[in-house]
């Protein structure tokens, strides 16, 4: 049976703590696979709704930062309900306030449905 996930891959450069943009507008996350190799951090991310001109935090319904705790080598499941209307995303390593760098390129895994 073939599955309805996309893997879409945000990248996080070595020396960096942002990934590149990816596209969202008909995509819904669902979950995130973690790189076998990860500099401890948090995961937080950056959204656009402008076709990626202008970012800002992710905050959701209890006006927060979007936060996972993660750790190298995992999957995190999340409730899509949160994500959908986003139009690009950036995956961040640490927080707005304290962004952690990562020690190599870091592949972190976007699973996602058709929206």
């Amino acid at each position: 049976m073939a599955s309805d996930i996309i893997q879409l891959v945000a990248t996080i450069a070595s020396g960096a703590s942002l990934s590149d943009a990816k596209d969202m507008r008909t995509k819904t996350v669902v979950g995130i696979v973690m790189p076998a190799t990860w500099t401890a951090a948090d995961l937080t991310f950056q959204v656009s709704s402008d076709g990626g001109t202008t970012f800002r935090e992710f905050v959701g319904d209890a006006g927060a930062a979007v936060q996972y705790q993660v750790d190298a080598a995992t999957q995190i499941a999340i409730n899509p309900a949160l994500w959908r209307g986003i139009d690009q995303i950036k995956v961040r390593s640490g927080t707005s306030s304290a962004a952690i760098t990562q020690a190599a390129d870091r592949a972190v895994t976007l699973l996602v449905r058709a929206a």
